[in-house]
């Protein structure tokens, strides 16, 4: 149990130390098999000042290692309860760059798996309304902005920065963004890419995440699109239509 948190070089050296043990050589044995250091080191490392108090505070300290990491392994099995009638949804979102399993389940705790009640990803999209939170970590979602629900933003955030490390198109928009833009911006735009997906999946029991992969951007298609967004925003700014025309050779010199 603690030793999942613990080293079990670590565990074996408290446990010694705790009763009484305070001799290096002893010690430096016990964590030779699994520690990457010569015995000289280990001895000098583990030569200092221990006496019974610290031994009994240590004690303590292991016995409630001990005792949250029950609680821990409780809770989960818990949830692994709560979320099995929902595993085919699990699968089909933890396929998907960033989420891992257990982002998976916490969107479905979020969001539900039925997507009639958003008729479009737009929707789903649009429903958060805060960004996402700059405290990433499963254990402290609380400083969400907006009105909207902070612990899906929360996760969404989690999400987008774990995404950023990828290389995947998620990962490469990701980047792309903080370029331009280092503020919240990445986290809000991957988030929202992310509910795309989600939204998706969740609306087709049959479909499954197919990464677009990081070269997305340079690809003909891409460029297409980025070309059809530009004419339609510079006819919304003018109120004209717009025509392209092939541009002129270049007369040879």
């Amino acid at each position: 149990m603690a030793s999942d948190i613990l080293p079990v070089s670590g565990r074996h050296l408290l446990a010694a130390m705790i009763p009484g043990q305070r001799d290096p050589k002893v010690l430096a044995q016990l964590a030779r098999a699994s520690m990457p250091a010569n015995l000289g080191q280990l001895q000098e490392a583990l030569t200092g000042h221990l006496d019974d108090h610290h031994g009994f505070t240590c004690r303590m300290l292991l016995e409630r290692i001990d005792e949250l990491t029950s609680r821990i392994e409780e809770l989960t099995a818990r949830i692994d309860q709560q979320v099995a009638p929902f595993a085919a949804q699990v699968a089909q979102l933890d396929a998907v760059p960033g989420i891992g399993l257990a982002c998976a389940q916490e969107l479905i705790a979020e969001l539900g798996v039925d997507m009639a009640v958003f008729p479009t990803a737009a929707q789903l999209v649009a429903w958060p309304s805060s960004l996402p939170s700059q405290h990433l970590s499963r254990q402290a979602k609380t400083a969400a902005t907006g009105n909207g629900n902070p612990w899906l933003a929360a996760t969404l955030g989690e999400i987008a920065v774990t995404a950023g490390r990828t290389n995947t198109f998620l990962g490469e928009r990701y980047r792309r963004i903080a370029k331009r833009r280092r503020t919240q911006r990445p986290l809000v735009a991957v988030g929202n890419s992310v509910l795309t997906i989600v939204w998706h999946l969740l609306a087709d029991p049959n479909a499954w995440s197919c990464d677009l992969g990081p070269d997305f951007y340079q690809s003909p298609s891409s460029r297409h699109r980025q070309e059809h967004n530009l004419i339609r925003q510079l006819q919304q700014l003018t109120g004209k239509t717009v025509t392209l025309t092939p541009r002129p050779a270049t007369p040879a010199a």
